[in-house]
Parts: structure tokens; sequence; C-alpha cells
């Protein structure tokens, strides 16, 4: 992991350093997974999330706070830096784990890691934060009912998402919008305009 990537700021969010790959194609066939190493790269939906929750740190500050699908860990150490009392950083892929440990670890930060498919369950936090979790149809579908039901347990849910198309928008309400670069051999683009959500 720290041969093939680098530690740098993340441009959207300065405040926090990340080790990132400089191109996705070597890294996933090392890994050899058949998704792509989603936590070597600071995707647009969870630079909206962290960039959101550093700029409103009372949506966190104090509270307990659960990162789902944590990648990198952008979005649980945003949420440490912005006060949470304690951040969960969650993921099914081990790898996703150790990268937010390390990440968190160059941010003096520190994580609780579980590697676990939640999406079955309702977790005990006060704040759910998810970015670009809508990135495919089938994700869609197992993300909504968990996210829904963590907003009916009492719990404050953010969702960031760059504008893919799989996000019900009838079922949110709009808190953010921003303009996050993103590496063009990622996403064809440079610039993603990106939102957080809220389920109503």
């Amino acid at each position: 992991m720290r041969e093939h990537t680098t530690a740098r700021a993340t441009r959207f969010v300065p405040e926090i350093t990340l080790r990132m790959a400089e191109d996705v194609t070597p890294l996933w066939e090392l890994t050899g997974g058949s998704e792509p190493p989603f936590w070597a790269f600071p995707w647009a939906g969870g630079q909206g999330v962290a960039r959101y929750v550093l700029d409103n740190p009372a949506s966190v500050a104090g509270k307990r706070v659960f990162d789902l699908a944590c990648g990198s860990g952008l979005v649980a150490i945003a949420a440490a830096l912005a006060g949470a009392s304690a951040v969960t950083a969650c993921d099914v892929d081990e790898l996703a784990l150790v990268a937010a440990g390390i990440n968190a670890a160059a941010n003096d930060i520190v994580l609780t890691p579980l590697v676990a498919d939640v999406l079955a369950t309702t977790v005990d936090a006060e704040v759910v934060l998810a970015g670009d979790v809508f990135y495919d149809q089938d994700m869609a579908a197992a993300m909504l009912p968990f996210l829904h039901r963590a907003a009916a347990n009492g719990s404050l849910v953010l969702v960031g998402d760059p504008s893919r198309p799989y996000l019900p928008k009838d079922q949110f309400d709009l808190l953010a919008r921003y303009d996050v670069p993103v590496p063009r051999s990622l996403e064809g683009v440079t610039v993603l305009a990106t939102s957080v959500w809220r389920p109503r």
C-alpha cells in the first residue's frame, strides 16, 4: 500500500492528508479484486461529505459517528477533526480498513475499524455518513433501506453524491453543492458537481 501510493493533501479537503494512487489500473491488478481499490482515491462523494462536515462541525461535534463504506477513511477522518466523540470506519474490504488506519495515523486521528456488511442492520450511531455509495443500481438498492432505517432511528444521515444516476433525489433533501476536482483517469472529467443530501 505504501509502495504504490503517495501521501499528499486532498485537493478539495486540504486539511486532510491521504495516501493516493496515481493510477487505478496497476493497483487494481496488484490487489486482484473484483472491485477497484476504492481506498486508494478520494472519491468525489466522500470529498463532498468531508467538506460539509468540516464546514459544519456542529453536525458531528460530540457525537458518535459511523462512516459507511469508508474507503480511504477520508470522511471518518473529517468527522474526527470536526470534533466527533467517536468514529467508526466501516467497510467490507479489509484493505480499506488498513488504508483508513494509515491515513488516520497520518492525520493524528484514532478511528474504530469495522470490517463488516452492516446493510441489513441498524447501527448504534448518532450520525451516519456515506460518501459516493450510489455508484450503481444494485448498490443503490442495498443502501437505501439502510440509510432510511438509520434516519428513522434518529441518526443524522448525510450522503455525498457526485451526480450519479441512481440516487433517488425525491427521497432526499439537498444540503450543499460543490464542484469537486477528480482524477480524469477515474471519472473521465476533471470536476464533478457533487451534492450532500439528507434523507427525508
